[in-house]
């Protein structure tokens, strides 16, 4: 079956704009009873209103990345409503952010302090939620080679040295869980609920060069992976969204070019900055030898004249 690649976000937002998806995807993640969603999107902006002959185009993109290099990377919010299993309903903000290439810790860092300060509705109050983080990585944490892991926190009384069930409110809403997906880690193994999510998001069985469409060859054993195939499918047949995908990829190649770019001169200035320290350390050594010389110099005629001096008192 032919889908589109869901690591392009257009392709990611496509899909989980559809509720059933998106409480299936998080619940899998979770391993929670996701009742219901409410999805507040953020994400980077694309010039999908140009097309490729466009004048400017290339100017209006590179513009944009200028603007949007500190929040490049893809991110969705939902407010989910959890059934947990002793029946309780909670509700909780879940964060999905999404990104490509291992940019700066402080740019996740200072969105997630923006959402440690945001209030929602609960009751027709506001109230401080939970937050619940899940990051999708297009590259290897070189240190982690599983595909999908989860930091959990727990209570532990340092006291008595055991585990505390109980939950506090307090702690819930000043501490985090976060689940991490290496998409370029995810293999063929297809036997959970989870292998079968992210599967999906499997690099592999391209039928292009671009890697926008791939051929999925598991087996579809039930309906909420029926239903994320089937929008998949469409998205990867569909020539209005294949062209949005491309000019998406077309942005990203600009940010990689841009932030080579930097690196290089980056490099290129430190070099020459390594040159010029390196210039100044010679001329130092080279002072020091001349100075070294000098006193030694200047040694040998202060013995010669305390030695002329012992001659003449003697």
């Amino acid at each position: 079956m032919v889908i589109a690649n869901p690591i392009y976000d257009i392709v990611f937002k496509r899909l989980m704009e559809n509720d059933r998806v998106a409480k299936f995807f998080m619940g899998t993640l979770l391993e929670e009873n996701i009742e219901a969603v409410e999805v507040k999107p953020q994400e980077f902006i694309y010039s999908k209103d140009y097309e490729k002959s466009t004048p400017g185009k290339k100017k209006f993109i590179k513009q944009q990345i200028k603007e949007q290099l500190s929040i490049n990377f893809f991110r969705l919010d939902f407010i989910a409503i959890i059934l947990t299993e002793s029946g309780e309903r909670k509700k909780v903000l879940i964060e999905i952010q999404k990104v490509k290439n291992n940019i700066d810790l402080m740019r996740f860092r200072n969105y997630l302090g923006e959402q440690y300060k945001r209030e929602d509705m609960v009751n027709n109050e506001k109230h401080i939620l939970p937050i619940t983080t899940i990051y999708i990585l297009g590259f290897n944490l070189p240190e982690i080679e599983t595909a999908c892991i989860k930091v959990e926190r727990n209570y532990k009384d340092l006291i008595a040295k055991k585990i505390i069930h109980i939950k506090s409110d307090f702690v819930e809403k000043l501490t985090h869980d976060s689940f991490i997906v290496q998409v370029n880690r995810i293999t063929e193994r297809y036997q959970t609920s989870l292998d079968k999510l992210l599967s999906i998001f499997e690099q592999s069985n391209f039928l292009d060069g671009g890697k926008i469409i791939k051929d999925f060859k598991h087996k579809i054993d039930n309906e909420d992976l029926k239903m994320i195939t089937d929008i998949l499918h469409h998205t990867g047949v569909d020539p209005e969204q294949k062209k949005l995908i491309e000019i998406e990829q077309e942005a990203w190649r600009s940010i990689n070019a841009l932030l080579e770019n930097q690196e290089r001169d980056y490099i290129k200035t430190i070099g020459e900055k390594n040159i010029a320290l390196g210039e100044k350390d010679k001329a130092l050594g080279e002072f020091k030898k001349e100075l070294d010389l000098m006193t030694k110099e200047l040694m040998e005629k202060n013995k010669i004249i305390e030695d002329f001096k012992i001659k003449y008192n003697s």
